[in-house]
């Protein structure tokens, strides 16, 4: 199997060592181009046709989240794995969005990591979009939610929960509606840890604080949503719980 890769980095050293380690790591991968831009970056993908791009986010003259800006949607047939030296609050929304990265400097079993996922999986268009929303300080956030046949969007203020299902996890919104992810609840748990309104309440659920109403605490303790749905809470998350619910209720 013959892969072509290009890489856009306004960096020359980074764009060199980044196909260095490539082609050490993945012979069957060829850098086929190094670009110092986005405007010949998109030339080069015209021209080359490649199976993913290793893309720089903060460039001069143009953000790598502008790809979308130079190429229609039927043009992007590739994988994009962004590279940035983005704190980790913009990790999350790297997470959020469901998009492939890599951190600055970047670590052979990062790479290899992510050429894995690129060669699986082409990323998602609305990732972009959803990616420059999440990265705001303000504003809601969305989530991208992995399921069988696509990946939906959605604001995070809408969950009411997540619940443990086997290997995969469903979803509940605030319009009842529900959603059956494939990736189970721990992913979900640890792309959420740095949104305080959710809790690991129980086993088999990831709560959204915002929603509970009461706390009830007979029949070993449980928590009542706006739906007046139960759900059960360990004895060890009760003082959590009401230590954020109190944070989010200021």
């Amino acid at each position: 199997m013959s892969l072509k890769a290009i890489v856009i980095d306004d960096e020359r050293m980074a764009r060199t060592l980044l196909k260095g380690m490539i082609e050490e790591l993945r012979p069957e991968v060829s850098v086929v181009e190094l670009c110092a831009d986005l405007p010949s970056g998109i030339k080069a993908i015209h021209k080359h046709q490649p199976d993913f791009i290793f893309l720089d986010i903060e460039m001069p003259g143009h953000s790598g989240l502008e790809i979308l800006s130079f190429l229609n949607e039927k043009d992007i047939n590739f994988s994009i794995i962004f590279t940035t030296a983005y704190s980790q609050y913009a990790v999350q929304a790297f997470k959020l969005s469901a998009l492939d990265y890599l951190l600055k400097p970047v670590t052979a079993n990062d790479l290899e990591t992510a050429i894995d996922r690129a060669i699986k999986n082409k990323t998602p268009l609305q990732g972009i979009s959803e990616f420059k929303e999440n990265f705001k300080t303000d504003g809601s956030r969305k989530l991208a939610i992995n399921t069988v046949n696509a990946i939906r969007f959605v604001d995070i203020s809408q969950i009411l929960y997540i619940k443990a299902d086997g290997a995969y996890t469903q979803f509940l919104l605030e319009d009842e509606s529900l959603i059956t992810s494939s990736r189970g609840l721990k992913y979900y748990e640890e792309v959420l840890q740095e949104q305080t309104q959710f809790l690991r309440c129980h086993k088999s659920y990831l709560v959204n604080l915002s929603f509970v109403k009461e706390y009830v605490k007979t029949d070993g303790g449980s928590l009542i949503l706006s739906n007046n749905q139960q759900i059960s809470i360990s004895y060890e998350k009760v003082n959590e719980m009401l230590k954020r619910i109190s944070i989010l209720k200021k």
